[in-house]
């Protein structure tokens, strides 16, 4: 996914833009950034690799040299970032938070007039710097902010950093949020502003509340105000996925926060369990995202939460983080640690928060009943994932089909499923959903699965559903 995070500050704000963007870490596990514009009118930035080190250790010597009063950062997957450019627009630095799908194409319009790239290794180009080329065709940077909304394919959230202040800009159907905070003394005076992809990163930084972007508006942040140049739209597509497994607990995002909506959501799947008569010993969570979620539902179904497997994490890194799926799968497998005492014997009803290709969560189940459970029923936190995200970089799939509900389609109805057909495997309601679901369930070796439904995740949230992005699980875009 990413993060971004900036500040523009009365004072120095090395500090606080180096704690902010590591509150950002989380969310992306191979490049993290920052830039800031010195006191002797210089950016300064450094880049380091954060896939076998954190965030924190290797910035820690930077930030005494970056003493500046307006600065960026980044946590990023991909791309190495933030960008630092001089053109007719004048100095500024660039970072963003998103993926842009129709990439080569603009790539290519840049190239034949005239533009160029320092390409990538793997002969990509950077996207981040794709943005920065297509701003400076432009006759100011605003104007060049809006130019990238209207013309990228995708989504993008920036921040253009520049010697007095940052141009923050969310993206133009709001699927990743983008917030202010402020900070003041004991006598009310305004001592910095700050920009947050996630809003608890400024918490402890002494900055509270002050404005959320919408989608598409651009403002203008300094010191002591921030001006919006572009209100926002009212069409919003925010991406659910932040709620379900992105989010930090802490965040919140349109008002919402993300462990009140896990709650929720276990509460909403407690609730048709109760339904069908199924009563299992306990409630466990895969963690660590599932752990809110199953808290949820066994406050609802009235039975203990337990922890019959804890994760070690002091020296591993995340399974998302691999680009193999053999290595993903064997740290998620030798991050869990089993509690004996707490699995035989037992029904466990069992909570993560997706289930993607299917591998891990297996593996997991089977290991439960290795250990001695009697039974494991699982409940996913959402639908099933029938659609490869187009607008985040949510998963390195390369193929629909290392989806396992789309595996499963394809082997009951064959190559080229028609969008009539595969809708009806996307409706809880339907036969052809159920068949699918059972499917899944002999494969993993589950003793009862049932997904979340679509319907009660989205009531889970409180928001009007149509400002929810879905497309990973229905496959509509609007």
């Amino acid at each position: 996914m990413g993060g971004i995070f900036g500040v523009v500050s009365q004072d120095d704000c090395s500090l606080d833009l180096f704690f902010g963007v590591d509150y950002h870490s989380h969310l992306g596990t191979r490049r993290g950034g920052m830039a800031v514009y010195r006191h002797d009118n210089k950016f300064q930035r450094a880049i380091h690799n954060i896939q076998n080190s954190p965030f924190r250790t290797k910035f820690e010597n930077d930030v005494a040299e970056m003493k500046g009063h307006v600065g960026i950062g980044c946590i990023s997957d991909y791309e190495p970032q933030p960008l630092i450019a001089r053109s007719h627009l004048g100095r500024f630095a660039l970072t963003t938070v998103g993926i842009v799908t129709n990439k080569d194409e603009l790539s290519k319009e840049l190239l034949d007039n005239g533009g160029a790239f320092l390409e990538m290794s793997g002969g990509e180009i950077n996207q981040t710097e794709l943005i920065l080329a297509m701003i400076n065709t432009q006759k100011t940077i605003l104007e060049g902010i809006q130019y990238v909304q209207s013309k990228i394919q995708g989504s993008i959230t920036m921040l253009v950093c520049t010697p007095d202040g940052i141009y923050g800009a969310r993206d133009k159907m709001g699927r990743t949020p983008l917030q202010i905070g402020i900070k003041k003394d004991a006598q009310g005076k305004i001592l910095a502003h700050c920009l947050s992809f996630e809003s608890f990163a400024y918490l402890n930084l002494g900055y509270t509340d002050e404005h959320e972007l919408g989608p598409a508006e651009i403002v203008y942040v300094t010191a002591d105000r921030f001006e919006v140049l572009q209100e926002p739209q009212k069409e919003m597509k925010i991406c659910t996925f932040l709620w379900i497994y992105y989010g930090y607990p802490t965040a919140c995002y349109e008002g919402v926060n993300v462990e009140a909506m896990r709650y929720n959501c276990g509460k909403y799947l407690a609730r048709r369990d109760h339904d069908d008569n199924i009563h299992p010993d306990c409630a466990a969570g895969v963690p660590d995202s599932g752990t809110a979620h199953a808290i949820g539902y066994a406050n609802e179904a009235g039975i203990p939460f337990t922890r019959p497997f804890i994760k070690y994490t002091p020296t591993w890194p995340r399974s998302f983080m691999p680009t193999s799926q053999d290595q993903r799968n064997l740290i998620a497998h030798m991050k869990l640690i089993p509690v004996p005492q707490l699995i035989k014997g037992k029904s466990i009803l069992l909570i993560d928060d997706s289930i993607v290709r299917g591998t891990q969560l297996r593996e997991t189940t089977d290991f439960l009943y290795q250990s001695g459970a009697k039974e494991v029923h699982v409940r996913p936190a959402c639908p099933p994932i029938m659609f490869g995200c187009k607008y985040l970089n949510f998963s390195r799939s390369k193929s629909e089909l290392d989806l396992i509900a789309r595996r499963v389609v394809k082997q009951f109805e064959g190559e080229n499923v028609s969008d009539e057909v595969l809708a009806k495997y996307c409706d809880p309601d339907t036969p052809e959903y159920a068949k699918m679901q059972e499917e899944i369930r002999k494969q993993l070796h589950f003793t009862t699965l049932r997904f979340h439904r679509l319907d009660d995740m989205l009531d889970s949230t409180g928001l009007d559903h149509c400002k929810l992005c879905t497309y990973c699980w229905n496959g509509r875009e609007r």
